[in-house]
């Protein structure tokens, strides 16, 4: 039993100290909005102008994920002496946000934490290594999701369907009313639907996108002068859309930074018909590079 516990602990060292490592700067480009050449510097600089960071990704991209400690580590080596950090995911659904706070404080151990809280499939490689570095600064982390039994009910039954739910329920998604998508947004959505979507799919989507922005503004209103790191899907906050312009509306003076991430076969190249102003920074990765497996 001891030395089960000896050997857990050695793999979860050694998984962070090798997820720690800076991502090869071979393998990635840094673009400021308009195409031309940033850093991870020039991130920090901006981040500390930011209330809310959202760190837009491809969910199984490898080299985006050491981006994303890396971020996370250096805007907490800069600013966490001035402000309160917190790292919020898309990653964790907002009813298990109490099972997290347990685990970040201790009172339960990982595998209970992991057991209960539906962590995605590739949590313990890309994931994981935020957490355990939030809870080794003793930072909050935001589980932000809408639960996806509730997104699910909305893509069949319709927006109205959640006006049933008990105030338990509710209180784990955003206020209802939430917004409707703007039209530019929606027009995003169902081009990327291929024409097949619904209203009440896109609804769905917005629950999305209103609960995870509800949530930040939420840390951010609770912490004066805080700065919230949220990490999610690209689609969700591109061009400033959806889970940014829902989080506006939450927070209207709230400052929003947008980092997104693409993997591409020629990372090494702008394309502006594709990538400009998509982010305040776009990041470009080595779409060679492995994959994650969710």
């Amino acid at each position: 039993m001891k030395k089960a516990i000896l050997l857990s602990i050695l793999i979860m060292t050694i998984s962070i100290a090798s997820f720690a490592q800076q991502a090869n700067p071979e393998h990635y480009r840094i673009y400021d909005s308009k195409g031309n050449a940033a850093d991870i510097a020039a991130i920090i600089t901006a981040v500390g102008k930011a209330d809310a960071v959202f760190l837009g990704e491809n969910h199984d991209d490898s080299v985006a994920h050491l981006l994303q400690f890396e971020i996370f580590k250096r805007a907490f080596e800069e600013y966490g002496t001035k402000r309160k950090i917190g790292l919020s995911l898309e990653m964790f659904e907002r009813d298990v946000q109490i099972v997290l706070d347990e685990y970040l404080t201790d009172k339960i151990t990982e595998t209970h934490f992991l057991s209960s809280s539906r962590p995605w499939g590739n949590y313990k490689t890309d994931y994981r290594p935020l957490v355990e570095f939030a809870k080794e600064k003793k930072l909050p982390v935001v589980a932000a999701n809408a639960p996806r039994r509730y997104v699910n009910m909305v893509s069949r039954l319709g927006r109205a369907s959640l006006d049933g739910l008990e105030p338990t329920a509710k209180s784990w998604i955003a206020p209802l009313p939430f917004s409707s998508s703007s039209k530019e947004y929606s027009d995003k959505f169902n081009a990327l639907m291929g024409g097949h979507g619904s209203e009440n799919i896109l609804d769905s989507q917005t629950l999305w996108d209103a609960t995870m922005s509800y949530f930040v503004a939420e840390f951010l209103k609770k912490n004066e002068g805080a700065l919230a790191l949220h990490l999610n899907g690209a689609f969700h906050t591109e061009s400033r859309l959806g889970t940014v312009e829902h989080f506006q509306r939450y927070m209207p003076k709230g400052r929003a930074l947008v980092v997104t991430m693409r993997y591409v076969e020629d990372f090494k190249t702008f394309d502006a018909t594709k990538y400009a102003g998509i982010g305040d920074f776009i990041i470009l990765t080595d779409a060679s590079q492995p994959k994650s497996s969710r």
